[in-house]
């Protein structure tokens, strides 16, 4: 018979932690959390004193059956929830329903699943930190009021399902707020002159700096034909050359936030995407003989700290590999995180820096696998010796104007033989190499090529840099970035166009609404002082009822004005030219996770939707008499289709443009990668680069 109960939260993390606990433990599933506020009321007695009223989840009746028979059965139970504010919530809504006595030593928790750390977590339990699960209490009740508070407010005034968040409202104001500033971009105007130059029979290229030693801007055509002019016929002469040895240094192992940028830059994933596939190497992996193993620590972390044990194993495999020289003289060692729980927490990184890709391949799928090889290689670099960098630069002069040409290459590759840190805009730094030059050296001219140029707006938010933003202004933590930028685009209020957020009339319209009249909860340093009073409260200086006061003494005042000064708004949906195939009334223009669509006004009587496609100007080439219209898939992804389908069956994931190819007349696609974007033909392998500013 088994002596003890052991309760996780998943059956994947159950059956991994029953094969290293053996037959004296019985372990079984809560499957998340088993009580939490009530859905269909706010749940939460203002009045006195913040007291939230939990009730059970519904279908969680049976599993709370399971858990108390299996009580019975043993003499000690184990609360082994994930180790962060969530899982010590759950650990003690368990306890409550299991009557475990208050200061019993019932928690276990461990950073990683593998044989050697769930033993050692059983060695020492501990009982529940009320202040984890205050802090937790906190977020939730805030939450709530918020959500709760302000959500029948603009059903009332606005529209019926319309919803407004704590987190969720600042990540909307700030794709708003970047739209803005797109739109008031006005483009300035400047030029840059670039010189090919030869030496010793080796041509590179250099690029206009400035007049008489002084850097200069060039804004108009009238400079640059100057310029032209004044090098036209005088010399290039090589006025400095500077050498120097540069460092690179790797970057930090992952935490939550990185994890999520990294994967969607390199792997294309989705937030939420990256923390699933990471949810399954954490709770465990079948890996041959070794049975059930959790291939890495736990993925909702903001400490880049990592164990001493971690590494020695990463030393070991940097030697291995690529030799004593490729360790850096001191162990690297990355800074801490604030608060007592978290401080508990690893950097994400493998469980074992043994355990290298390729041997992992056979048993993962090819999503794990990707995501599993960037943590390795990203742990592994972290760990290695610094690049050294030989950068050159030399200045070059004609007459009074100044030239600079810089070149670098990798003297010795360091981490970076390893694993490069990519960036948002997807460009690769690639070396470039200057032949030797001397002071006095004369050049030969070659070609002049002045260019015209316009500065840029900033870049719409991508997940990756929203994300990086929402970490950099302090609001959210690890656990909400992914479920928040999911939120946002299930609520209509922002839509993702080529992987780049782009708010909706729907979230602009409350976004205003919210801006008038809850101006503290758009505030992003409100909101961020909000996070670290949260965090105060898991570090036991502050208390969470004081917190949940402060900031509902000034709610309560704002949603009283709300209540009596903001006004009905009744949005017309607008009304298309289509008419509905099925009952024959108008269709309407309609506003949903992926952008607006067309419903039927004879809703409910006829549910009839279709997509709004867009004509891109191309003639389809499979049938010769439909057009190429752009189309979403059911996931909100863009593809291409033609008018006539069904009859026609052409469909491409790539843009067809309007432009034959010149080989063989077949259709062209635009085909775009991180690194350039190339029209190519879909008959023949006709290819031509794009280029870009």
């Amino acid at each position: 018979m088994a002596d003890s109960l052991v309760i996780v939260e998943s059956p994947a993390k159950a059956k991994t932690i029953g094969k290293y606990l053996g037959k004296k433990y019985i372990v079984k599933a809560s499957m998340g959390h088993i009580r939490d506020l009530p859905k269909s009321q706010i749940g939460v007695e203002v009045e006195n004193d913040f007291n939230p009223k939990y009730i059970t989840i519904r279908g969680k009746g049976s599993i709370i059956k399971e858990l108390k028979d299996a009580r019975k059965k043993v003499k000690k139970v184990y609360l082994a929830a994930d180790p962060d504010r969530e899982g010590e919530a759950i650990a003690w809504h368990l306890s409550h329903y299991l009557d475990l006595k208050e200061n019993e030593p019932c928690r276990v928790v461990f950073n990683e699943i593998t044989k050697q750390a769930v033993k050692d977590a059983f060695k020492e339990p501990r009982k529940i930190d009320m202040d984890l699960v205050n802090a937790q209490q906190a977020r939730r009740i805030l939450d709530r009021l918020v959500g709760y508070k302000i959500s029948p407010l603009l059903w009332k005034k606005v529209k019926k399902g319309l919803s407004a968040g704590r987190v969720q409202s600042v990540a909307v104001k700030l794709i708003i707020d970047r739209e803005n500033e797109i739109n008031q971009f006005i483009p300035e105007e400047y030029w840059s002159i670039t010189v090919q130059l030869e030496t010793n029979d080796t041509t590179f290229e250099a690029k206009f700096y400035g007049l008489n030693g002084k850097k200069k801007e060039l804004k108009n055509e009238a400079e640059v034909k100057e310029i032209t002019k004044l090098i036209a016929s005088n010399d290039f002469i090589v006025k400095s050359v500077k050498e120097k040895e540069r460092l690179r240094h790797p970057s930090a192992p992952f935490i939550t936030s990185t994890l999520q940028q990294e994967a969607a830059r390199k792997l294309n994933f989705r937030a939420a995407k990256t923390m699933s596939v990471a949810q399954q190497l954490y709770e465990g992996v079948e890996i041959g003989k070794e049975g059930t193993v959790g291939l890495i620590t736990y993925m909702r972390t903001d400490s880049t700290r990592i164990s001493t044990q971690a590494q020695d194993e990463a030393k070991t495999v940097i030697m291995d590999k690529y030799g004593d020289k490729y360790i850096p003289s001191t162990p690297r060692v990355y800074g801490k995180s604030k608060g007592k729980s978290q401080d508990a927490h690893e950097a994400i990184r493998p469980t074992s820096a043994l355990r290298d890709p390729v041997s992992m391949k056979p048993y993962l799928s090819r999503e794990q696998m990707r995501l599993y090889k960037l943590i390795w290689e990203r742990f592994i670099a972290s760990q290695m010796a610094s690049a050294v960098m030989d950068t050159l630069t030399v200045d070059i002069t004609c007459d009074k104007a100044d030239f600079r040409a810089a070149g670098s290459k990798v003297k010795f590759p360091g981490y970076m033989k390893v694993y490069v840190e990519g960036n948002d805009d997807g460009k690769k730094e690639e070396e470039k190499f200057l032949p030797e030059m001397s002071t006095g050296d004369k050049l030969k001219k070659h070609k002049v090529d002045p260019k015209q140029h316009f500065t840029q707006p900033p870049p719409r938010y991508s997940e990756a840099r929203l994300v990086k933003t929402l970490e950099e202004k302090g609001i959210g933590r690890p656990s909400t970035y992914a479920p928040t930028l999911e939120t946002i685009q299930r609520r209509g209020y922002v839509a993702l166009e080529e992987k780049k957020f782009m708010p909706t009339e729907m979230g602009e319209l409350v976004n205003q609404l919210m801006e008038e009249f809850f101006p503290e909860i758009l505030d992003a340093e409100f909101t961020a002082h909000m996070e670290n009073d949260l965090d105060h409260v898991e570090e036991g200086e502050e208390n969470w009822k004081k917190v949940l006061n402060q900031f509902y003494t000034s709610f309560e005042q704002r949603l009283e004005v709300a209540e009596e000064e903001m006004k009905e708004i009744e949005i017309q949906d607008e009304v298309s030219d289509e008419v509905c195939e099925k009952c024959g009334k108008p269709m309407l223009y309609k506003m949903g996770r992926f952008g607006k669509f067309l419903a039927c006004s004879g809703f409910p009587d006829c549910r009839n939707t279709k997509p709004i496609v867009k004509d891109i100007g191309v003639k389809c080439k499979t049938c010769n008499e439909g057009r190429i219209v752009e189309r979403r898939s059911k996931k909100g992804r863009i593809f291409y289709g033609c008018t006539e389908y069904p009859e026609c069956e052409f469909v491409s994931w790539d843009k067809p443009i309007a432009q034959d190819c010149p080989t063989c007349g077949g259709l062209m696609v635009e085909k775009k990668t991180k690194k350039n974007t190339r029209h190519q033909c879909t008959v023949c392998h006709y290819k031509k680069e794009v280029e870009q500013e």
